[in-house]
C-alpha cells in the first residue's frame, strides 16, 4: 500500500516559443486529504492541474498512480484514474435541466433509450449523500452561482471521480455559501475522497486544508502541513515577504462629491435590473459594492461606463450629467474602468502587452506628433507600468494571451489607474489573482485615494472590502438593501444576510 495516491514528478511545461510555465514541479496527494495549491499568478498552479486532468500535456516529467507509472493524455484518460475537475468558469449547458447536465455524456439507458427518471434519481441520490440537494428539473439558467457549483461537483461525482480538483471554488460565493461548501467537502473527505483546491485565499487554506503545496515561478517550493504554518508563513513562502493583514485606512478628510447617482432605474424586457439607486462618492473615498453575483453589479458598472444607456435617472461626474454621452465621452469626463472580464473587455489577447498598455495614451496629444505616435515615450511608459505593477513577462512585445490571468489583470489595472482618473470603477479587480498582485493593486488604489480620487469597488471578496472600504452598499435584486457607513462595525455573517436578501437594513438608510 503506497502512502501516496498520486505523484507528479519533475514536470516541465514550455509554451511556444520559450515561455517556461513549469520547471521540475513535484506534487503528490494522499487518499482522503484536502490539499491546497497556493502561489502567485504565473506560478503554474492551474497549468499543473490541467496536466493532471489531461487538458494540457507536459513536455517532460512522470505521473504515478498508486506507485505505478501512468500516462494521461486527455480528460477521458484522467477519468480512468478517477480524477475530475471543477473549473473556475462553469461548463454547464444553461438551457438544460440539472439532471440532464449531470448525466451529459454518460446518459443512463432503458431499453436503448435515455432513462430520464434514472438521471433524476442519480441526481437526488448523490445530492442527499453529500448534502448538496438540487432540484433535478430546474434549468441551469435559473440557478444561483452557488447551486451551479453544486451541479458541477455532482457532475464530477456521477463520473465516479475520487480525486476532485477545484479551481478557485469560493471566488464567487457568499460567506454562507462558502461555509456550506466546506461542510460538503468535509463530508467527501470523510468518505475517502481526495480534494485539491487551487486558491489564493490564505484563511481558507488554514480553515479546511490538511496540506498545502506552494509554487513560485513554475517550481514547487515544497509541501507543508497546514497546522504547522500561520497565514503569514504561507504568504511569506508564496511571495517572499510578509504582508500586512490590517485594514487599509485613511485619516484624510473627504472632499467634494465626484460621482453622484440619482434615482437610477434600469429595466430589461419589463424586468427591473436596477431599482432607484441613490449614492455618491467623494474625493478621497472608496465605496464598496457587494452582493451575490447577478444582483445588479454588472448592470451598474455598464451604466456608469456607458456600455448601457437605456436607463432612467441621472449620473454626474464633477457636476456634469453624463446621460447621453458615449463611452469615449464618459472617459474624457474623468472616468476609468477595470472590467470584470479582462479576457473579453480588458485586453486584446492576440495583441502585444505594448498595444494593450498604450490603448488610451495613444489617443492623447502628449503622446502624438499630429497623426504620428511618440513611440519612444509610449515604450518608456509601458516599461514603467511593467516595473510598477510587477507584470511577469519576457518583454512588452509578447502576446497578452501568453500571460497568466493575473498578469493580464495587472496590465488592464495599470493602464486604467495610470490615467489618474477623477473616478475609477473597479469591477472584481483582484478576482483570481495572488496575494502579491493584490497587494500591488491595493497600494495603487490607496494612492488614488490619497490623490483625492473617487473609487467605486465592486467585489465579491469580503476581506478585500473590509480592508479597503469604510462605506459599503449591498445590492439584492438590483436594489440597495443596506448602506453601511463603517463596515468594521458589521460582521461578515450580517453582510451575508443582506446579500442573500434574508434581511434588509432597518429605517430609511438603505433607500
Amino acid at each position: 500500500m503506497h502512502d501516496e495516491l498520486l505523484l507528479m514528478k519533475d514536470i516541465r511545461k514550455v509554451y511556444y516559443p520559450d515561455v517556461i510555465a513549469l520547471e521540475q514541479a513535484n506534487f503528490s496527494i494522499k487518499t482522503g486529504e484536502i490539499h491546497a495549491i497556493a502561489g502567485e499568478n504565473g506560478a503554474g498552479k492551474t497549468t499543473l492541474m490541467k496536466i493532471l486532468f489531461g487538458m494540457e500535456k507536459a513536455n517532460q516529467g512522470e505521473l504515478f498512480y498508486q506507485g505505478e507509472k501512468i500516462t494521461i493524455q486527455s480528460p477521458n484518460d484522467a477519468m480512468k484514474y478517477q480524477i475530475g475537475m471543477v473549473h473556475q468558469h462553469f461548463m454547464l449547458v444553461e438551457n438544460m435541466t440539472v439532471a440532464q447536465n449531470i448525466v451529459l455524456g454518460i446518459e443512463p439507458k432503458k431499453k436503448g433509450l435515455f432513462d430520464m427518471q434514472e438521471a433524476k434519481d442519480m441526481t437526488k441520490r448523490l445530492g442527499e449523500m453529500y448534502d448538496m440537494r438540487l432540484n433535478p428539473n430546474a434549468k441551469i439558467r435559473d440557478l444561483s452561482v452557488g447551486l451551479k457549483q453544486k451541479v458541477e461537483i455532482i457532475k464530477v461525482l456521477a463520473r465516479d471521480a475520487k480525486i476532485i480538483i477545484l479551481d478557485e471554488p469560493t471566488a464567487i460565493l457568499t460567506p454562507q455559501e462558502t461555509k456550506e461548501l466546506f461542510h460538503q467537502l468535509k463530508l467527501l473527505k470523510q468518505n475517502n475522497y481526495t480534494i485539491i483546491i487551487i486558491t489564493h485565499k490564505l484563511r481558507e487554506i488554514k480553515e479546511i486544508c490538511d496540506r498545502v503545496t506552494i509554487m513560485k515561478s513554475g517550481r514547487t517550493l515544497g509541501t507543508f502541513l497546514v497546522n504547522e504554518l500561520s497565514i503569514e508563513d504561507i504568504s511569506k513562502k508564496m511571495v517572499g515577504y510578509d504582508f500586512d493583514l490590517k485594514p487599509i485606512t485613511s485619516n484624510k478628510k473627504l472632499g467634494q462629491p465626484v460621482l453622484v447617482v440619482k434615482n437610477l432605474l434600469l429595466h430589461h424586457q419589463g424586468k427591473p435590473l436596477l431599482k432607484n439607486l441613490n449614492f455618491s462618492i467623494k474625493e478621497g473615498e472608496l465605496v464598496g459594492i457587494i452582493g451575490v453575483e447577478g444582483n445588479g453589479q454588472r448592470e451598474l458598472a455598464e451604466v456608469l461606463t456607458g456600455v448601457r444607456s437605456d436607463y432612467e435617472g441621472q449620473i454626474f461626474i464633477d457636476g456634469q450629467n453624463i446621460k447621453g454621452l458615449n463611452i469615449q465621452e464618459i472617459r474624457q469626463s474623468g472616468l476609468s474602468y477595470i472590467p470584470e472580464d479582462r479576457m473579453v473587455e480588458g485586453a486584446n489577447l492576440a495583441g502585444s502587452i505594448f498595444e494593450s498598455a498604450i490603448a488610451l495614451k495613444a489617443q492623447q496629444p502628449n503622446y502624438r506628433y499630429g497623426p504620428f505616435l511618440k513611440l519612444k515615450a509610449l515604450r518608456t511608459y509601458t516599461e514603467q507600468l511593467i516595473v510598477d505593477y510587477k507584470i511577469k513577462c519576457e518583454n512588452s512585445h509578447v502576446q497578452v494571451k501568453s500571460l497568466s490571468g493575473g498578469n493580464i489583470q495587472k496590465i488592464v489595472s495599470a493602464r486604467e489607474i495610470s490615467e489618474n482618473p477623477r473616478v475609477l470603477v473597479a469591477n472584481q479587480p483582484t478576482r483570481g489573482i495572488d496575494i502579491g498582485a493584490v497587494l500591488t493593486l491595493h497600494d495603487k488604489l490607496k494612492e488614488l485615494q490619497d490623490n483625492h480620487k473617487a473609487i467605486l469597488l465592486i467585489s465579491s471578496d469580503l476581506k478585500e472590502v473590509y480592508d479597503l472600504a469604510r462605506t459599503v452598499i449591498v445590492l439584492f435584486e438590483g436594489e440597495i438593501v443596506a448602506k453601511i457607513d463603517n463596515i468594521q462595525n458589521v460582521s461578515e455573517e450580517q453582510l451575508g444576510k443582506y446579500m442573500l436578501g434574508i434581511e434588509r437594513q432597518s429605517g430609511s438608510e438603505a433607500s
